[in-house]
Parts: structure tokens; sequence; C-alpha cells
């Protein structure tokens, strides 16, 4: 059956118009892909990182954040190239549960101090599901104003098997933010009341954001990260909710005299603020730089960055042994055959631990 024949001038009618150009010329096209493809070297992402090129910083972090062991060597040598660029900034950690408004006070926080000619790094490290392993890293869509802002640098990470949620290679990042000349380092933390321990364990400073009228469910997790928080709050201060926070604040205030002097000697302090107003972030900041100038004028801001030093040793070495203990194609084997005999009650957890144990260390030494 034939189509009906359209009229010359009808609308309907199809009529070819102007080719359009290639975007890119051959030659130009095969060079973004050679380019895309072809890693670069250390040397080159150092030398973009020093540059203060954010496009190289998020290669690097990248590149340290692979689980690929060929990565390690590569990885290792451009954070040993920008350890002496580093150590230049402040180091602040921001935890609250979800909900709280982290997001939206981070962007103020941070606005406010790019206002001031600092330059901000946020990391923010988005929690992985326990079921599919993924993660939304939607922090780049929540602080729509700060990530255009030209001296701020947003970088969400996958929390992947951490506890709590920290990112494994979120110290070694802090590095590179440094030597790329960022001034301010934020890391926001998940706020599931686990994580705090490992983020207060590299920074300088920790900020705790609460709301008012959170409830007794949240009883569970104040207490512990209120010992460390060397600031606390009040976020959502504003229209009906301004007296419930005023009262919080007092609340909190007499419960911060309950907790046992900190070694920096900074007695923490209860403030309030609305993010989303843009009200109290100026007061918060002026909380922020009176910890810094107290704590360095009796040294132990720097006593304090020396004793992580050595913490995060210890933990690297601890990281290490475990990746090589898990990706020993014997071990494996082995602890499939161990994992069968202890769900079957044959052998007790602890006797198939010593066996996976002792058969890492006499192939290390046989290796040897």
């Amino acid at each position: 059956m034939h189509e009906p024949q359209l009229p010359h001038n009808s609308a309907l009618n199809e009529i070819n118009g102007i080719s359009q150009p290639e975007a890119l010329s051959p030659q130009a096209a095969a060079h973004v892909t050679q380019m895309r493809r072809r890693q670069p070297t250390a040397q080159e992402l150092v030398a973009g990182i020093l540059a203060r090129n954010k496009t190289a910083l998020s290669r690097a972090i990248t590149l340290i954040e692979s689980k690929n062991p060929k990565h390690l060597e590569k990885a290792n040598a451009v954070i040993s190239q920008c350890l002496p660029y580093a150590d230049k900034s402040v180091r602040i950690g921001i935890t609250g549960v979800p909900g709280v408004g982290k997001s939206t006070f981070i962007e103020a926080f941070g606005k406010h101090l790019t206002a001031q000619g600092k330059k901000v790094a946020v990391l923010a490290v988005d929690p992985s599901s326990s079921l599919s392993h993924g993660s939304i890293l939607g922090d780049k869509t929540r602080m729509e104003e700060l990530v255009k802002d030209e001296n701020a640098y947003i970088r969400p990470s996958a929390s992947g098997d951490t506890l709590g949620g920290v990112a494994r290679k979120t110290r070694e990042a802090i590095i590179l933010c440094e030597a790329c000349g960022f001034d301010t380092i934020i890391i926001e933390t998940v706020g599931v009341g686990q994580s705090e321990t490992a983020v207060h364990s590299m920074v300088d400073f920790f900020l705790l954001l609460q709301i008012a009228g959170a409830g007794d469910e949240l009883q569970g997790i104040k207490r512990g990260i209120m010992e460390m928080a060397d600031l606390i709050v009040i976020n959502k201060a504003d229209g009906d909710n301004l007296k419930r926070a005023r009262l919080a604040k007092t609340e909190y205030n007499r419960a911060l005299h309950l907790f046992p002097a900190k070694a920096s000697g900074w007695l923490p302090k209860v403030t309030t603020c609305s993010a989303l107003n843009h009200e109290g972030i100026a007061d918060v900041w002026k909380e922020v730089s009176d910890y810094f100038e107290d704590t360095k004028a009796s040294d132990y801001f720097n006593t304090h960055r020396r004793e992580q030093n050595a913490y995060w040793l210890t933990e690297t070495i601890n990281e290490q042994l475990k990746t090589d203990f898990y990706s020993q194609s014997g071990i494996a084997a082995l602890l499939d055959e161990n994992k069968l005999l202890v769900q079957q009650n044959l052998l007790s957890p602890f006797a198939a631990a010593q066996q996976l144990l002792e058969a890492y260390f006499s192939g290390k030494d046989g290796k040897k």
C-alpha cells in the first residue's frame, strides 16, 4: 500500500536542511581521545596539583582511591612529592545526623570563607550501600553555589566498607588538597555515629551540627560525639524553630559542663545559626578562629598534628597487612574452606583464624 503524497507546500513534508559541520575536526577528536586514554605520569599529576589545577587534583585523588595494586606505587609517588607542600591548612571535621542540614551549612560556611579570600576544599564522604556497595555522591548537586566558586573544591567519595563510612584514603586526599593551595579543608562525615572517631583523628577542629527537638532517639550517639566536639552548632534556628533552638543551646551548654576537660585546654561552646538564611555563620567562624589562635599559642595544634601522623602510620600498616592478607590466592581458598567448617560447627572461629594466619606467615617466610 502506497503512502499518500503530501502537497509540496505542506508543513508535514521533510526538507533536507544544511548539513552541520563536525563539532571537532578528526585530528582534534583523535587528540582528545588519545589524551583521555593516556594516563598522566606521577610527575605530571604533581605539576598540575602544584599549579592549582583542579582536574589534576581530581585525577590524583581518583588514583589514590583506586584499589588496583598496580596504582599503589604511582599513588605513593604523587603523595610523597606533594608532602613538602602540605600541612599548611586548617582541617575542620563537620558531622551531624541525616537531616540536620550539613550540606546547606557547609555551603553557607564555605561561601563565607571564600568571600574572605580563603580557598576551601570539601571532602564529603557519601555512605555506600551494604547491599549494592553503590553511593549517590550527590554533594555537588546539593551545594550548587559553592561548586561554582573558583576558590572552592568539592570532592564526594564513597565510604566503601570502611568502618563508619570514612573513605579509606581521605587522609591522603587532605595532603593533595593542601599541596593544591587549599588553606581550609572541610571533611563532612556520614553522621551515623561511627565514623566520627576516624575523622577526629585527621582534623584540627571538630564541629557537631545539631537541630532542636531531635528527640531521645539520638541519645545513643550524643555522648560519644559530644565528648569529641569542639563546637556544637544548633542549625535551623529560624522562624517557629528559633525559640526551640535557643532552649536547646541552653541545654547543651549545661551538658558540656559534665564532660572532662579537653587536652587542648579549649572549653567547647554552643551557638545557633540558620544556614538557610546565612545567619550566625560569622559567629561560627569566629569560634573556630579563636580555637586555632588558642591552640597554636599553646603549641597544642602542632603537637596534635604530630600525634595524628604517628596514628596514621600504624593505621596504614594495619590496612596494608589486611589488604595483603586477603589478596593471597592460597589464603582465599583456605578461607572458603574454613568458613564452611566454622558454619558447620566443625571448627571454632578462633582455630580457623589461627590456621589462616599460620598459612599466611609461613607463605611469607617461604618467599624469603
